[in-house]
């Protein structure tokens, strides 16, 4: 991939930037102890992955907090365990606490001085916020799922995107959309035919595992492959 191509990255933020299966663990290990859950992590991250989607998609104007409290609902029950509302509630709150991956405030910044970046991103408005500044750098371009009334793979987040970014004078061609996630991110932006850049996190290209993203097993054929976001600064030189 010629990197030197492009004017604007767009970013996937949780998987990607912010280390939410860390976040989410976090959370849901310190309750399971509490309850008497046999789940370990991976198990955990999979009750995450069966339910968030379908909470998105049954509710998608409903605030991502709210959207979490569902989600830990579901869990609960999947585990035999009556959810507690203050246990939904702290869930749901969870999201300023997730960590930025080690890389990403570094490897944003060097990219910063080449491109215009943005984000697409699943969650509200102020939960961003308290995730960007973890990030360092202040985004060109923000679109959440509250602003667009829809989350990924819902194709109104990167609809609303790349208007934004055409009325600036980026064209299409000249955005690479950056995403941990092939169910919410590849899948639709090959869809809606945008130049995409895997950021292989979980190590699935060498038999990791999904983790808190639900499994897709034919996998769309991204633009270029990078196991960092610092892989990929360092790619493009900067």
């Amino acid at each position: 991939m010629d990197l030197s191509a492009y004017q604007a990255l767009t970013f996937d933020v949780y998987g990607t930037l912010i280390d939410w299966e860390t976040g989410i663990a976090d959370t849901l290990q310190p309750w399971a102890e509490r309850n008497g859950v046999a789940g370990d992590r991976d198990a955990l991250l999979a009750a995450f992955a069966r339910h968030e989607t379908t909470r998105q998609q049954d509710n998608p104007e409903t605030r991502y907090p709210e959207v979490l409290e569902l989600v830990f609902e579901d869990i609960a029950r999947d585990f035999g365990v009556r959810p507690a509302r203050a246990d939904a509630y702290a869930f749901g709150e969870s999201v300023q606490h997730w960590p930025a991956f080690d890389d990403a405030p570094e490897a944003l910044r060097r990219l910063q001085t080449r491109y215009r970046l943005g984000v697409i991103s699943n969650v509200d408005r102020a939960s961003f916020v308290m995730s960007q500044a973890k990030l360092g750098v202040n985004f060109d371009l923000q679109v959440t799922a509250e602003d667009a009334g829809a989350y990924k793979p819902d194709h109104a987040p990167f609809e609303m995107a790349l208007t934004w970014l055409n009325e600036i004078g980026i064209g299409f061609d000249a955005i690479l959309h950056v995403a941990q996630s092939h169910h919410h991110d590849h899948v639709p932006a090959k869809r809606l035919g945008m130049t995409s850049c895997w950021i292989d996190r979980q190590g699935l290209a060498q038999g990791g595992a999904w983790g808190a993203t639900p499994e897709v097993p034919d996998r769309p054929q991204v633009d270029a492959t990078y196991p960092s976001l610092s892989a990929l600064a360092d790619a493009a030189g900067v």
